[in-house]
């Protein structure tokens, strides 16, 4: 908690990154409040996605796959509400890889509940692979926790559940961070290899961006400045 004699200047400055967000939603190339808008810029498709049951209002903008945002207004109950997110179909088998990365980098508020996560499906949606990079508030990942995972210089504590359609493995990063790359191909090795949860599936697609359960009703800002996916 930040000390009353400095808080002037965090106030002006919460207030200024509101404004530039405002000027550059209202600016962008693409802007809707449409609960299943999408955009699509290059091989990627952007969707606000608001899936959840009682989700309130969310408008997404985009200029580019790697210069979108939205901005939230939802309930503080329980349950997902939206994901909104980047997705970029890559269609091929796990064992033809030699790599498989994604970079990105994002501005995200101090309120609520949320995470900043990359959602990986395998077989269309026969397995879902979740990596936690950023959380706050009220949140927390499907299933039960098997250990931690240390690999490429970052921990992760593992999760396994189901979520009745498909098998849900979720890595919850150690510290939030804000970007970075994540080598994708590592981890869905260490699954294939060391875990035995799946043999050669195909990865067919990677997401990213926010899983929104709640804003406090307030509206709140996810911006994300910086993006790639790749895997060959």
């Amino acid at each position: 908690m930040r000390k009353l004699a400095r808080a002037a200047v965090p106030l002006l400055s919460a207030a200024t990154a509101l404004l530039l967000t405002a000027t550059t939603a209202s600016a962008a190339t693409y802007q809707s409040s449409d609960r299943w808008a999408s955009y699509t810029s290059g091989s990627y498709t952007i969707y606000n996605d608001e899936w959840g049951s009682g989700y309130g209002s969310q408008t997404l903008w985009a200029n580019s796959y790697k210069d979108w945002g939205v901005y939230s207004t939802q309930p503080a109950t329980s349950g997902v509400k939206s994901y909104a997110n980047v997705s970029r179909s890559i269609g091929k088998s796990l064992n033809s890889l030699s790599s498989a990365t994604s970079t990105f980098g994002v501005t995200l508020p101090g309120v609520g509940d949320w995470e900043a996560a990359y959602d990986i499906w395998l077989n269309g949606s026969s397995y879902e692979v979740m990596l936690w990079m950023n959380k706050h508030g009220n949140v927390g990942p499907l299933g039960s926790s098997i250990g931690t995972l240390t690999l490429d210089g970052r921990t992760w504590t593992v999760y396994v559940g189901n979520n009745g359609s498909n098998p849900v493995y979720s890595f919850v990063l150690s510290g939030n961070v804000t970007s970075g790359t994540v080598n994708i191909l590592d981890l869905l090795k260490w699954m294939q290899n060391t875990k035995g949860y799946f043999s050669n599936p195909t990865l067919s697609t990677v997401q990213f961006g926010f899983e929104i359960s709640g804003t406090n009703n307030t509206q709140q800002n996810f911006t994300v400045t910086n993006y790639s996916a790749s895997a060959s």
